[in-house]
């Protein structure tokens, strides 16, 4: 959706009306920004639609700038750490780094009071909306039950993220206009049981065209489908997916004018933002927008993110060997062709290497197609003062020094997937990552929702099946109804949806599925139950073993800096059982003196808590 003048005005007037919510003793308190009320701004539909941009503004904040939240979910699972090694605070010995009372909204620590705040954030502007829609009148009760129906759909985004995060939550479900100090947390299957039943009114309300950044049908049936999955619904799952996969096949031929760039392939072409943009590409179903040129756009800097610092890169014999300015000779030049990083999601052995095995060796994602994935070693000594010296390295490939610091080795030195990280930033010197759409879902990642649903079921069969729709677009070997385990389709998430997926929501969801269903886990050979998720409690005990959840059994196993207990001058990378849930930040739990927020098992308050309420 392009933002016009008047839309912004719109948007601008609904936030007048509104309130702010932060993470701190008003964490909920009405805040008044200007004289304009409610009664003011929805008398049509374009206020309406301002206050759902609000909320999709919200969506693309966790993905866009300089330390995005989303950075946070890789980082607290299997496929990433933190790479900051330059100063002590961030989230690397999460015994520390995490607890109720610590700064949890800072790029700098962690972005985990990010989600609390915004998450109630977005939700207020969808309450807004839910709140006012009935009594106006609208030009239809088709463009009513469209607002109202994409208004549900935050409201659940929303808390489908909280419940998979902080668990038990308070659950606000009219516009809040008084301040309020009584909240209590909600039963998290209750909540997943409201947003269910309200999802599936959106999914009968909302068109499945509709403007690029805005909430389509297949976009509530792709929430709805994870929600099913959430609550054990397998087969009502399976339903939705198939019809949301059935409106948006794969892209499987090359497309775009990306197509004619060397060294690229299918995948470049996919997640280029060329393809973002492309009416033609019928596997995105949500985006978040922010288009090159356009005002109110924000730069994605996804490459300042995920790309490794190769600055900080030296020379055998110690001297400076990459330079990012313009007097780099074009043959060497890496900033506009591979873009500059200062490395602060640091991948982990298991997204560089282990995932990918000889059944990947043509794979178009993978680490064997070196026009897909790009390491430092690909990269050249190219600052010019090297050859003024007559320096040997000057246009030699970049070598590990093996007098490289640990923090060095860990910010500096680790591969990437290179068609995922590159946007054209060409307003800047440093191509940190310019403008572009993103996706929020796709339907590669339905299919994959889909194989685990029938892995949930049993039918190993189809579960191969929905998983090798995936992995023959992308030239990797198919898989039989052998090979399927629950580590086969979390390692294919890992395959195909770096950055795009919330990766520690997903692998939660899966812990509480085992939990909830009793199945066991033929990966590890055992059962779990809800009782013990959290592990035995006790703030400060920061329990390191095995059996209590299938998050931390995973992420332990397959995360070497947390299972190696990897160490720099700065931390020790830690985990523990716990943190399979985040710590509710104390000065919401602080400021609700006529109430009780519920904190989570592990952390201090947890001993406070009371039965949480059904809605």
């Amino acid at each position: 959706m392009k933002l016009t003048t008047k839309t912004i005005y719109y948007i601008l007037l609904f936030l007048g009306s509104t309130i702010t919510a932060g993470c701190d003793k008003n964490w909920l308190e009405p805040k008044p920004l200007s004289f304009y009320t409610p009664e003011q701004t929805f008398t049509e539909q374009k206020g309406f639609d301002a206050a759902l941009a609000a909320c999709e503004n919200i969506m693309r904040s966790e993905f866009f700038g300089d330390g995005m939240p989303q950075l946070t979910e890789m980082i607290l699972s299997d496929i990433s750490v933190e790479g900051t090694t330059d100063k002590a605070g961030p989230q690397m010995d999460i015994d520390i780094s995490l607890l109720p009372d610590a700064n949890l909204n800072s790029m700098d620590f962690t972005r985990v009071g990010w989600y609390w705040e915004n998450a109630y954030k977005a939700i207020q502007y969808a309450n807004v909306i839910i709140s006012n829609i009935k009594n106006t009148g609208l030009e239809s009760e088709e463009v009513k039950n469209r607002i109202l129906g994409q208004a549900y759909f935050h409201r659940a985004y929303w808390y489908y993220k909280l419940v998979h995060q902080f668990g038990d939550v308070p659950f606000v479900e009219h516009q809040v206009v008084d301040a309020r100090t009584d909240y209590y947390s909600a039963d998290r299957w209750s909540i997943l049981e409201r947003i269910k039943t309200e999802l599936e009114q959106a999914y009968g309300w909302v068109p499945s065209v509709v403007d690029r950044g805005r909430v389509s049908k297949n976009a509530i049936g792709t929430l709805l489908t994870k929600v099913y999955i959430s609550l054990g619904d397998f087969d009502k799952a399976i339903q939705v997916g198939q019809a949301v996969v059935g409106a948006h096949p794969l892209m499987t031929q090359r497309f775009t004018t990306n197509q004619t760039k060397e060294r690229t392939n299918l995948m470049h072409d996919l997640h280029s933002v060329e393809a973002k943009l492309d009416p033609q590409n019928t596997e995105g179903i949500m985006y978040v927008v922010s288009y090159p040129n356009i005002p109110g756009s924000i730069r994605s800097q996804l490459g300042r993110n995920l790309i490794p610092r190769i600055a900080g890169v030296v020379t055998p014999d110690g001297q400076i060997g990459v330079s990012f300015n313009k007097s780099v000779e074009p043959q060497y030049e890496i900033n506009t062709r591979y873009g500059r990083g200062i490395g602060r999601a640091r991948s982990t052995n298991y997204f560089q290497y282990t995932i990918w095995t000889d059944k990947e060796q043509k794979d178009l994602r993978g680490v064997y197609n070196r026009d897909s994935w790009i390491s430092p070693a690909d990269l050249w000594y190219n600052d010019i003062e090297l050859k003024k010296k007559g320096s040997v390295y000057y246009g030699e490939h970049l070598v590990k020094n093996p007098a490289m610091s640990v923090e060095d080795s860990i910010r500096s030195w680790y591969q990437w997937p290179h068609y995922k990280t590159l946007v054209p930033d060409p307003t800047v010197i440093d191509w940190w990552g310019g403008e572009t759409p993103m996706y929020i879902y796709r339907s590669a990642e339905v299919y994959l929702l889909l194989a685990e649903a029938y892995y949930w079921t049993d039918n190993l069969v189809l579960a191969a099946e929905m998983i090798n729709v995936v992995r023959k677009r992308a030239g990797a070997k198919i898989l039989t109804a052998n090979d399927i385990n629950i580590g086969a389709i979390v390692d294919e998430r890992a395959r195909e949806l770096y950055f795009e997926e919330n990766r520690h929501i997903e692998l939660t969801r899966i812990s509480y599925v085992y939990a909830k269903t009793g199945k066991t886990c033929e990966y590890f050979g055992r059962s779990y139950n809800l009782a013990t998720l959290s592990g035995p409690g006790g703030a400060g005990s920061n329990v390191k073993q095995s059996g209590y959840n299938f998050y931390y059994d995973w992420v332990i196993e397959k995360n070497n800096f947390y299972n190696k207990g990897i160490k720099h001058r700065w931390a020790e990378y830690k985990l523990s059982v716990h943190h399979i849930l985040w710590p509710v930040p104390a000065s919401a739990i602080n400021a609700n003196t006529q109430g009780v927020i519920n904190q989570n098992k592990g952390y201090s308050g947890a001993e406070n808590n009371v039965e949480p309420i059904k809605i």
